[in-house]
């Protein structure tokens, strides 16, 4: 599980109880430290451990961002100071949550003590002045559902834009020359998102190559590996390659400081190094270290937000949309050479022959059914959306490589957006649900979400814990 850390700064407003304020921000520590959330505390800068004093908040800053929190959550424990809210999340530049309980009922005087939700609605209105995008969570009582799912949710919200913000990608070799549709502009995705590139030439992965080969430790290590999980059928000499390309990508990237990977992989790779890289990449992807094929850089951007929504619970599987599904209208068949994880697999995969080429390393293996989540960053024209949705697995004829047949719920409307754009043929995995996550994350990083289903009050509902999971 990825270790994300809060900043935990709950305020108040002078006018009301702030007793009252106190103690529901006690109850909020004790909720959060019951959750195995990690979170920074401000109790040791205000004197009631609330943020509403302008002097606080500076020191509060300073301690918030040499602790590197990656998010801010904001109780309110009573109507709260909504521009110091705003002064600190503006500074800070992460993930903001908004949030206070349910109010009590007015006294026997008819006073009330809190006004927390009142709060919220003045808070939401001067961070919008200040530009900064938040996130709330409705209006509930901390023993709700609502409010557990709703802070970790966020939580994987914070893990999205803390990977996106730090993307570095080791790109081996260009792209395809047929692969028009792979191409990226690679200043672009600097000046826009700090997304940067390191390229690599096929001599320097070869020569990583036989460093691997002649340290000999880790290759004889990954070959003992894929004899105990997968099916061999390719020859001694060969299966070395496949172990001496994955320990020279995972050394490579390593070197460069790279969080993901994107290959060539054909057809000039085939021709220096004797095999496909596929086997190689599935290794690389279920270490959580993914690796897309033809250079799709976008790609390699998408399996990084969905390995981070995910939160380390399942890998992701980068595919083409290929056919549609021979007898429902609604099906897809997802496929590949061979990158998927191992985890992913229904069975136990082989590595062999691609469908397409004649050098050996690819994976097969149909992957497990079951409720996934299909995700595609991409752009042209400087706009960049992520597409995105659920689908399910379904059975559907045999085929070579990685396959998986879905359906979705209405496959006419998901192929107009892949053809209209800005979207192409190839798509990130992952069995799991995280359209919510996914969809919330996008209001941080500058990127359009764009549901390829008609759900999007539900999904908002979700963000929000009007629905419980």
């Amino acid at each position: 599980m990825k270790k994300i850390t809060l900043g935990f700064a709950p305020t108040r407003r002078s006018i009301f109880s702030a007793p009252a304020a106190v103690e529901y921000a006690n109850y909020t520590r004790k909720k959060l430290t019951e959750m195995g959330v990690d979170f920074v505390d401000i109790d040791d800068i205000s004197e009631d451990g609330l943020l509403h004093d302008d002097n606080d908040r500076i020191k509060i800053e300073e301690k918030f961002r040499a602790a590197k929190v990656d998010g801010l959550f904001f109780p309110h424990g009573n109507f709260g100071t909504e521009f110091e809210v705003a002064r600190l999340a503006k500074s800070l530049n992460v993930p903001v949550l908004l949030w206070g309980p349910r109010d009590e009922c007015p006294d026997e005087n008819g006073i009330r003590l809190r006004d927390s939700q009142c709060g919220i609605f003045a808070t939401g209105k001067v961070l919008r002045r200040f530009r900064v995008p938040f996130t709330y969570l409705t209006n509930c009582n901390l023993e709700d559902k609502a409010f557990e799912q709703g802070v970790r949710r966020f939580l994987a919200v914070c893990n999205v834009v803390k990977a996106f913000r730090g993307i570095r990608i080791l790109q081996i070799g260009p792209r395809p020359m047929e692969f028009w549709s792979t191409m990226c502009n690679e200043g672009e995705l600097l000046e826009k998102f700090n997304i940067q590139l390191n390229p690599i030439p096929m001599p320097e992965l070869t020569a990583a190559m036989k460093e691997a080969k002649a340290e000999g430790t880790k290759v004889a290590e990954v070959m003992a590996y894929c004899r105990e999980r997968f099916d061999v059928k390719i020859k001694d000499n060969e299966l070395e390659n496949v172990a001496a390309l994955k320990v020279a990508m995972r050394n490579l990237a390593d070197k460069y400081g790279c969080t993901a990977g994107a290959i060539q992989c054909w057809n000039a790779l085939q021709g220096e190094i004797g095999i496909m890289p596929c086997a190689a990449n599935s290794l690389l992807n279920e270490e959580g270290f993914p690796v897309v094929c033809e250079t799709d850089i976008h790609g390699a951007i998408t399996a990084l937000m969905v390995e981070a929504a995910g939160m380390d619970e399942a890998r992701s599987f980068f595919a083409d949309w290929t056919v549609r599904h021979p007898f429902n209208d609604n099906g897809e068949l997802l496929q590949h050479c061979g990158p998927w994880p191992l985890s992913c697999a229904g069975c136990k995969p082989a590595i062999g022959y691609p469908l397409a080429f004649s050098h050996p390393g690819a994976v097969e293996a149909e992957a497990k059914h079951g409720d996934i989540t299909l995700c595609r960053f991409d752009g042209d024209n400087g706009e960049y959306s992520l597409l995105l949705g659920n689908a399910k697995g379904i059975d559907g004829p045999y085929t070579k490589g990685t396959y998986l047949w879905i359906e979705v719920e209405n496959w006419p409307r998901l192929e107009a957006k892949l053809v209209e754009g800005p979207y192409i043929h190839h798509c990130v995995g992952i069995h799991k649900d995280i359209v919510p996550v996914l969809y919330e994350a996008c209001k941080y990083i500058g990127v359009k979400a764009d549901l390829y289903d008609d759900i999007e009050q539900e999904v908002i509902d979700r963000i929000h814990g009007v629905i419980e999971e």
